[in-house]
């Protein structure tokens, strides 16, 4: 398994370093439409926030972005295609903790390398899941879910995005914390996953805000807690995990702008720039906000940071938990 501290070193390569056979001319950068890859099916909080800036930056470029989604295989088949994509600025993929922190560890082989084959342009938004239950489910608190779960192992089914998925190591968080024993149903994207909670054919799920909000005001799920240190901005009625019974209990995710390694340098310092500053647009920052998710809009080296820690972090959790996907 590669280490963090590795890791880290190729990352920060990345940043810092560029082919030279990718410094062709920009200076009419964008001359034609791009492609904004989201690794996930419509309608999950990826897609959600990637839309969001998509259109944005289609005003400012004065092109069109289009939104391929390319889901399936906790975002594995996306990612992929976005990595093998020609580096030329006119493709980009919006990452997620999974896609870029965890699976890395979580799976022996991976079709593309989230280090080497890519360039981070910016953290876009952190996202804080729900822990939510079907209404049906008798709990309305985290105690009362563990007891109930304690009672009945293995009999809870959990939906999640897919194996490895924010979703997914919420969820096995939670159960190593808890000492409960829950059943994983993965499927081929976030909107799958809800889906099937708010039909009742599973009792819980671990879900980002962005995505679920809309069902929450509709009464149609319930939420125990969020899974962030701090209470939502938009629920802050609502307790953290750690608060209603799991104390250092704390499992978010976020969304991070990516481009294939030997994109040109200039591209990707535009790329930031006008991202960064569409995510501190007032409109954006409120839509996202409304929703529980928070504007990030940082520089590659403080993103770089980010992924540093969140490698190292997860590497652990999959380590100490046992699971892996072959």
């Amino acid at each position: 398994m590669r280490t963090a501290y590795n890791v880290f070193g190729v990352v920060l390569l990345l940043v810092t370093a560029t082919p030279i056979w990718a410094q062709a001319p920009t200076s009419q950068y964008p001359n034609r439409a791009l492609r904004f890859i989201v690794p996930f099916p419509p309608g999950g909080g990826t897609d959600i926030g990637t839309r969001l800036i998509a259109q944005k930056l289609s005003t400012s470029f004065g092109q069109q972005v289009v939104v391929d989604n390319r889901g399936g295989a906790a975002g594995i088949i996306g990612t992929e295609l976005a990595a093998k994509a020609v580096p030329d600025g006119y493709t980009l993929m919006m990452g997620n903790i999974g896609t870029h922190a965890i699976n890395i560890s979580l799976y022996s082989k991976l079709p593309y390398d989230p280090v080497k084959d890519f360039v981070p342009v910016t953290q876009a938004a952190g996202l804080p899941l729900f822990l939510l239950v079907h209404p049906s489910l008798p709990v309305k608190s985290v105690k009362e879910l563990i007891a109930f779960a304690k009672a009945r192992p293995a009999q809870l089914n959990y939906s999640t995005s897919g194996s490895g998925g924010s979703m997914h190591v919420a969820a096995e968080l939670f159960q190593s914390m808890a000492g409960v024993k829950l059943t994983h149903i993965p499927y081929k994207g976030g909107a799958p996953a809800v889906a099937d909670l708010l039909a009742g054919h599973v009792s819980l799920s671990f879900a980002t805000v962005l995505e679920t909000t809309s069902h929450v005001q509709a009464g149609k799920l319930r939420p125990l807690a969020v899974t962030s240190a701090k209470r939502s901005v938009a629920y802050p009625e609502l307790p953290t995990v750690s608060e209603a019974g799991l104390p250092g209990y704390e499992s978010i995710s976020w969304l991070g702008v990516f481009v294939p390694t030997g994109t040109p340098k200039d591209i990707v310092a535009l790329l930031n720039s006008e991202i960064v500053r569409i995510l501190k647009m007032q409109d954006v920052k409120e839509r996202l906000l409304s929703q529980g998710a928070e504007p990030i809009g940082n520089t590659q080296e403080q993103f770089v940071a980010v992924l540093k820690a969140d490698i190292a972090k997860y590497s652990k959790l999959m380590l100490e938990s046992g699971v892996k996907v072959e």
